[in-house]
């Protein structure tokens, strides 16, 4: 089936076929990458205020470097503050962030553009599809064969279908990976405000 729809559907359609291979791998990638710098803030806070009590900040930095993701290194980099005060400290911690989200974001961009030219590539291949059918008509008058008109129907119509087909799984999982991002800003940001509160209140 899908070869002779990339048969009927000429060129655009092979565009439309590679814009859909970048974009699988692209989202398994992201996918993969969010799969392995989401973890359990909660978990890893305990972990690292249990250590701190014992004024052990060796160990602290040693399970901020044995963990993936933003919340460790963020917390690596306020532990590594610890003495500087309370606003440093916090000036450190958005600092940081506005270098994790951006390594969160990239390829998305990717993904979205995708979705968005899609279907104005279907609709390119649409129009080169009549185009092929006016040709006929004109060269051939209008008792050209139905066969030799099918050409450019189908050139239109495989086209249109495909660019949708595209888009539509591609910008579904766009906003699944932005839902993800997201998420692990949002962890980010309460584990900001927890290293905050263990480095800076008193040692019980």
């Amino acid at each position: 089936m899908l070869p002779e729809l990339l048969y009927h559907g000429g060129i655009v359609m092979w565009l439309l076929f590679l814009t859909a291979a970048v974009a699988t791998t692209v989202f398994i990638e992201r996918l993969l990458h969010y799969h392995r710098e989401q973890i359990n803030s909660l978990d890893f806070l305990n972990g690292v205020r249990t250590v701190l009590k014992r004024d052990n900040v060796v160990e602290a930095l040693s399970i901020c470097d044995a963990t993936a993701g933003p919340v460790p290194r963020l917390v690596k980099a306020a532990i590594l503050s610890r003495d500087r005060g309370r606003e440093h400290i916090r000036e450190v911690l958005t600092q940081a962030g506005l270098v994790e989200v951006p390594r969160l974001e990239e390829k998305l961009g990717l993904l979205g553009t995708i979705a968005q030219i899609a279907p104005v590539m279907g609709l390119l291949g649409s129009v080169l599809g009549l185009m092929d059918v006016f040709q006929v008509l004109q060269t051939q008058g209008v008792a050209s064969p139905p066969g030799t008109l099918a050409g450019g129907v189908w050139k239109a119509l495989v086209c249109s279908g495909a660019g949708l087909a595209v888009s539509i799984p591609v910008y579904a999982g766009y906003n699944y990976l932005v839902s993800r991002v997201r998420s692990i800003v949002l962890d980010m940001e309460k584990a900001s405000a927890e290293i905050l509160i263990i480095l800076t209140e008193p040692i019980v």
